[in-house]
């Protein structure tokens, strides 16, 4: 089974953990957000900026997900 929780401050994660830990359940985290290098942050706000101004549309799904299978295997 998969619980997701949305903790609102680092003191909300600090007590869910210490009840996992307490009722020794087994538990994985996640970090918060992907950590991009500045070059892949400049990317998307470039991407972004033409979507929004009309001057590229959006990607076909399955050229993103041919493009991620190239980077992952």
């Amino acid at each position: 089974m998969t619980v997701v929780v949305n903790l609102r401050t680092p003191e909300e994660e600090n007590e869910l953990i210490a009840f996992l830990k307490r009722k020794h359940f087994d538990y994985q985290t996640t970090p918060d957000s992907p950590i991009l290098t500045t070059e892949q942050e400049k990317e998307i706000i470039i991407r972004d900026n033409a979507f929004e101004q009309g001057k590229t549309g959006a990607r076909n799904w399955d050229d993103i997900i041919r493009d991620l299978d190239n980077v992952y295997r």
